[in-house]
């Protein structure tokens, strides 16, 4: 019997969508929190991009600013029913969680509930230290031979900043990957993993391999607004220099230096003085912002560089 008698094709398009609200990243979900948005494409619209822009502003209630085609998921094991081949056609899109009347809408998610291992901006999470390095030093251990125990090893400290090597926010998906290849998330041992239930790492797992689909965007997120400022999509139309830098510091899990980080957004014109002030609160007023326009435009076409200012 041929594959293709052996199994059915699906394709769909797969979002991930990604708002900030309150300092924190959020994504949409389906299926209390299983799934990505996902649905068939259609032939409705002149390319798939118009078609998932039509489709997620219909869920959303929000026009959709930046949106990046990821990658083409085509694993014969990546989905959960038997016979069924699924392709997936990923995008990242940035989006608002809150409605024109600033109400929360449903499925939206933070991200951390899924990668808890991937937010530092409070130094080294805990999860690091207490589950995720004893379980990859079992793992690098139980190898065949020196060799390969030391290879599993190096790529472990690499991979999850340990043994002084720095933690880099942008291996979102090798991370996965490699907890996934120890057996160490519970979508390995729908794929057939063969690992203890007590090594099973915290995090929320998620249906077929929306999850990995998600460590993809979370990457090329994170290496985004190193160089392009998108950030810009996730603001509301005034904010303050502060909800600016948690916002970047959000998506990068990494804490920023408050005066480099304003030095960088002054040296490069990204933002104008509305002449407003923020509501008197338990704080002091801030200056509001906004971002300049023509400056978004020019920044898009030249590539210039929004770095993170990192302090540990």
């Amino acid at each position: 019997m041929s594959e293709t008698e052996l199994h059915s094709v699906q394709a769909d398009l797969v979002a991930v969508l990604v708002a900030v609200t309150n300092g924190q990243p959020r994504i949409l979900t389906t299926g209390s929190g299983l799934m990505l948005p996902a649905g068939p494409f259609t032939s409705n619209h002149r390319s798939l991009q118009v078609s998932l822009r039509a489709w997620v502003e219909k869920q959303t209630h929000h026009p959709l600013g930046f949106v990046e085609q990821l990658y083409t998921f085509a694993d014969r094991d990546r989905s959960q029913e038997i016979g069924m081949r699924a392709i997936s056609i990923s995008y990242l899109a940035l989006t608002r969680e809150l409605d024109e009347a600033g109400q929360g809408q449903p499925g939206w998610q933070d991200w951390y509930r899924y990668f808890p291992w991937e937010d530092w901006r409070d130094g080294m999470p805990a999860v690091v230290a207490e589950h995720i390095a004893p379980a990859l030093t079992s793992w690098a251990e139980s190898a065949s031979d020196s060799v390969a125990r030391g290879a599993r090893w190096q790529r472990a400290a690499m991979t999850f900043g340990l043994d002084g090597h720095e933690w880099n926010e942008e291996l979102v998906l090798q991370r996965y990957e490699l907890l996934f290849e120890a057996g160490f998330v519970p979508e390995a041992l729908r794929a057939g993993a063969n690992a203890p239930a007590a090594q099973l790492m915290p995090g929320f797992a998620m249906s077929n391999d929306h999850r990995r689909i998600l460590a993809t965007g979370m990457a090329r997120l994170r290496a985004k607004i190193k160089y392009r400022p998108v950030v810009y999509e996730l603001m509301p139309d005034e904010f303050s220099l502060l909800q600016l830098q948690q916002a970047v510091e959000a998506l990068a899990g990494r804490s920023l230096h408050k005066q480099n980080f304003r030095r960088l957004i002054e040296q490069q014109a990204l933002v104008e003085e509305t002449g407003q002030m923020t509501a008197a609160g338990a704080g002091r007023p801030a200056k509001l912002f906004r971002f300049q326009r023509n400056v978004m435009l020019e920044r898009a076409i030249a590539g210039n560089k929004l770095p993170l200012a990192r302090t540990h």
